[in-house]
């Protein structure tokens, strides 16, 4: 069965019936707009032409007029489009560490360097039309490399005001041998040694339930917390480190620069690779994750003899066979360290961090982890609708220039991200919203109505409010927060009560069921676990139907305690 595709934000088309296929679903993205574009003639597609990205009133385009090889120089263009009058439009400009700005004939501010490459921005003034930028870039380093242009509206942050492209290119080392594109599906570990600028500490992890299945287990097999495995006698050889990431975040950033974070890798598979002795061929030596929360790792192989003659250690976007990050083409990214040779004993690679050129995929693995530890499962699966041994992964595509986002589909069971999606924390987590619904409702999902175009502050419909509210109120208690935050680094505080203005009442609008869910879950049901049990046995269309009809029946409190949270969001029954 194929999918159909609709301009996105798409209305939910959904077969009914308890279990029936759903193959032609498309949930939208997250927080699809704010308000709504005057006139509703703005007709800019921030994306390609099958995606359900929203229509825009403001564009961007990068292009260069060559590629160039290190040492020379080319001409970046960046045109800037409005369909409507922005008195503060944000341009911001960010080239890799490859490249460098040349001169200051361009009008932006003067760049700023860090490890990330440089970045510049400008506010801008717009009118109807077309506004163009001309930079001139030097290639200083071969390889991948990515040129990233953002246009967004500072007093409206809504995906309806803002715009987004990328240049990608491998730089050359000669004349004439840089070409379009990337490939770093399967890359090395970058060239660093120690956690820079911008480590933080970890998010306070508390398990309340098992680990994902390390992968040398039987397919979706539950997994107690692991402790990486230590050396156990003088014969073993063991490999050590940390296995870290250095990425954007829009959390904690803004539109002209978003936050430089430098953490670990959780619950990542890994393998030591290696050759037992001279004349072996490769062989996978050992298995193994890296730590919740620390990132480290220990792998050990007992060889015949008391040396390895060659050893690496690989690392895959991939937790157990609970959730993964896999690129167009289907396949997991890996990072692979350099080669140790002739070694005995312990060996410890320090810091291992993860490919450059992968760093949102790593990221957006990392953030699904977050999820996971407090996922609201009685079982070792993402839902309670699933019994261990027999779960189902949350798969997450996204590749380096991606325009196939923000979404997820019923058919594949897979979220698309688009190219700057994963420095959001928050719309990870809300497309994983849309999945864990999919997975409580055993692949029923409900007949969603008025749900194209939808915005996040406006009314809908009671079914778009609920599916769009509770995904939006899954990334909210994962954060404990209530500001959404869009991979451009802009961000809206939806906290609301009966005061707030700019945000229609009712449980037709989003942010007031989403807000008003994740009060009831802190404030009533002590979590949401008991909330999640219920509707994986009973599965409902809007808010009234879970909270009215199904809540009473389930034991969970609908009491005045309970309303009156609902009455502070405006939802009354």
């Amino acid at each position: 069965m194929s999918r159909i595709r609709v301009t996105r934000p798409a209305a939910l088309t959904a077969l009914a019936g308890v279990g029936a296929c759903l193959a032609i679903v498309v949930v939208p993205s997250a927080f699809a707009g704010t308000t709504t574009p005057a006139g509703g003639t703005c007709t800019i597609r921030p994306a390609e032409k099958s995606s359900e990205a929203p229509l825009s009133c403001l564009g961007v385009t990068a292009s260069l007029d060559h590629l160039p090889a290190v040492g020379e120089q080319a001409t970046l263009t960046v045109d800037v489009q409005a369909q409507a009058d922005v008195k503060h439009a944000g341009l911001s400009v960010q080239l890799p560490p490859a490249l460098r700005m040349t001169g200051g004939e361009s009008g932006l501010a003067a760049p700023t360097t860090d490890t990330f490459g440089q970045r510049t921005s400008q506010t801008l003034a717009l009118t109807p039309g077309t506004r163009t930028v001309k930079l001139k870039v030097k290639a200083v380093a071969a390889g991948p490399a990515q040129i990233q242009a953002d246009i967004s509206d500072i007093d409206r942050p809504d995906p309806r005001r803002a715009g987004h492209d990328s240049v990608e290119l491998t730089v050359g080392t000669s004349k004439g041998s840089s070409d379009k594109g990337v490939s770093v599906t399967k890359a090395d570990a970058a060239p660093v040694h120690g956690p820079g600028s911008g480590a933080r500490k970890a998010r306070p992890v508390t398990p309340k339930v098992a680990a994902p299945a390390p992968v040398s287990a039987r397919a979706s097999a539950p997994a107690s917390p692991r402790a990486t495995a230590a050396a156990t006698s003088n014969a073993q050889v063991c490999v050590s480190g940390t296995f870290r990431n250095r990425f954007q975040s829009a959390e904690g950033g803004s539109w002209n620069g978003k936050a430089n974070r430098d953490e670990p890798v959780s619950n990542v598979n890994i393998t030591l690779w290696g050759k037992p002795t001279a004349n072996s061929g490769t062989q996978k030596l050992a298995t193994g994750m890296t730590g919740n929360g620390d990132g480290k790792f220990n792998l050990c192989y007992t060889p015949s003899a008391s040396i390895i003659s060659q050893a690496w250690v690989e690392f895959q976007t991939q937790a157990g066979r609970m959730w993964s990050v896999v690129d167009g083409s289907g396949r997991l990214y890996s990072t692979a360290t350099y080669s140790l040779n002739n070694i005995s004993g312990n060996t410890s690679l320090g810091n291992v961090y993860a490919n450059d050129g992968q760093s949102r995929a790593w990221h957006a693995l990392d953030t699904l982890n977050k999820l996971w530890w407090n996922r609201g499962s009685t079982t070792n699966c993402w839902a309670t609708s699933q019994q261990d041994g027999h779960c189902t992964p949350i798969t997450v595509q996204w590749y380096p220039g991606s325009t196939d986002g923000t979404y997820w589909t019923t058919n594949e069971d897979k979220i698309h991200l688009a190219d700057n999606d994963p420095d959001s924390e928050h719309t990870t987590v809300h497309e994983a919203g849309h999945a864990l619904m999919g997975k409580l409702y055993k692949g029923w999902w409900p007949n969603v109505s008025n749900c194209s175009p939808h915005y996040v502050n406006r009314t809908s419909s009671t079914s778009c409010g609920w599916t769009e509210g509770f995904a939006n109120a899954v990334a909210f208690h994962t954060f404990n927060d209530t500001t959404y935050y869009w991979g451009n680094g802009s961000s809206l505080n939806l906290a609301n009560d009966r005061s707030t203005n700019g945000i229609d009442p009712g449980d037709a609008c989003e942010a007031r069921v989403a807000t008003a869910l994740v009060d009831v879950w802190s404030q009533v049901d002590g979590g949401w676990t008991k909330s999640n049990t219920m509707m994986s046995r009973t599965w409902q269309s809007s808010f009234r139907e879970y909270f009215v009809d199904d809540r009473p029946d389930y034991g969970l409190d609908s009491g005045s305690t309970a309303r009156n949270i609902l009455y502070n969001h405006t939802i009354q029954y």
